[in-house]
């Protein structure tokens, strides 16, 4: 992915590259380093200090791109976190910071956003996506009929509902999966709004209401996961009575709740699909460096046909997932006016409605298409990464194993790859 770089955004990726090795190596990382609050701490900080958490923030609210499209730069980072799977929520704290620089209160951008973008505090999002039974609202750009939001197993979506209690709101219901921000740290939670008129898009089904969360919100439920991946920590989020004032609702005035949803669900994606390049990657240059060194029957086993076979093909699945992907992050961040302007969500085209056409005509659909992709081909080649490295890497002492298990986590979160199949088809009017 980063074959072809700017000045700039080689010193972003040399400059993350040597922090990554240096502060959380392979070895740090299997041993559960980020679980203690003061290294998290540390890490987060010196990691804002690269501009991290900035690229899709405006510079006039501390944030800003080493390049004209800030999605490519950040899934470049995320490429180099991926290599040596860095924990901590990346993908999140960059989508709600996004979230936030667009539809944010006052509060939000002058006391989160710059905590967020300081590496002060992390941040997760609970998703969710509209009823599948929802009615496409009219003037989208998208084909008449079309539902792009599948209501089906292995979907992003999180059943939370929202309910109007008197000027604010009450939340029930449980989000699974979510990253773990610490105990300092924000959820961005997608409800389905009860009271119809909350929704501003039009649409027929229930509308979605988005609301920021600290960690210690009462009545909010934080319980730890255990999780397939160990280098990363999940939590289950169960809302119990919680009342929210509508100083922490996110209001997306001028995309409508369900536009900014999809493009924070197709950024995640792309950021996702980034790292999980990334894992690949370097996963696929251990087991080959292994074919070279391993002796068998006088010779290296690299040297036999059968396993050049499969050497072959993972890499070739690995060069198409860096090019679907880098594709995909230079796409969305020009549909979804990251390229080349300073304000989130908003496009520098002459003709916004054309500019709204073309995202979801391109944008949305190249995520999923990373996402899909990726998600399904990482497994796979570290499924065939085990068969080369033979019994030493079912051990527990190999790092293989971790990789897998990145891996199928990343392919499952954000939604699967069959649930983006299917949204593609959706977008498309299929």
């Amino acid at each position: 992915m980063d074959d072809v770089l700017t000045d700039e955004q080689r010193m972003l990726v040399d400059a993350s590259a040597r922090f990554i090795e240096r502060t959380c190596p392979l070895e740090k990382v299997r041993a559960q380093a980020y679980t203690d609050p003061a290294f998290a701490g540390a890490y987060r900080r010196q990691a804002a200090e690269l501009g991290w958490f900035a690229p899709l923030v405006p510079a006039d609210l501390g944030g800003g791109s080493m390049s004209d499209n800030a999605v490519f730069d950040a899934a470049l980072v995320a490429y180099h976190r991926g290599r040596l799977l860095q924990p901590g929520p990346f993908v999140g704290t960059n989508v709600v910071a996004y979230a936030l620089a667009v539809a944010g209160t006052g509060e939000h951008t002058a006391k989160v956003l710059p905590a967020l973008l300081s590496g002060e505090a992390s941040a997760a999002w609970a998703p969710a996506v509209p009823s599948a039974s929802a009615s496409v609202p009219t003037g989208t750009g998208r084909v008449p009929g079309a539902r792009p939001w599948p209501n089906r197993v292995g979907g992003p979506g999180n059943p939370v509902s929202a309910t109007r209690s008197g000027d604010g709101w009450r939340l029930s219901g449980r989000a699974t999966f979510v990253e773990n921000p610490g105990p300092d740290g924000w959820y961005l939670v997608s409800a389905a709004a009860e009271d119809a008129t909350a929704t501003t898009d039009g649409g027929g089904g229930p509308a979605l209401v988005q609301f920021l969360l600290p960690a210690d919100t009462p009545g909010l439920r934080v319980q730890p996961l255990e999780s397939l991946d160990l280098t990363r920590r999940f939590v289950g989020l169960e809302f119990d009575g919680v009342t929210v004032g509508s100083a922490g609702r996110l209001h997306a005035a001028d995309l409508g709740d369900d536009e900014l949803i999809a493009r924070q669900l197709a950024l995640a994606c792309v950021l996702t699909a980034a790292e999980s390049v990334g894992a690949m990657d370097y996963e696929l240059a251990l087991t080959v460096q292994y074919a070279k060194d391993r002796i068998a029957f006088g010779r290296p086993i690299g040297s036999f046909q059968a396993l050049k076979h499969v050497l072959a093909d993972a890499s070739l699945v690995l060069e198409m997932s860096k090019a679907i992907t880098a594709a995909a992050a230079q796409r969305l961040g020009e549909a979804v006016g990251l390229a080349g302007t300073d304000v989130p969500g908003r496009s520098t085209d002459a003709n916004p409605a054309e500019a709204g056409s073309d995202l979801r005509d391109y944008g949305l659909e190249a995520a999923s298409m990373a996402k899909a992709y990726v998600g399904e081909h990482g497994v796979s080649l570290a499924q065939n990464c085990f068969q080369i490295f033979g019994g030493i890497g079912f051990t527990w002492e190999h790092d293989q194993h971790l990789f897998l298990r990145r891996l199928t986590t990343d392919a499952a979160f954000f939604g699967d790859p069959a649930w983006h199949r299917e949204h593609l088809c959706q977008l498309s009017g299929i």
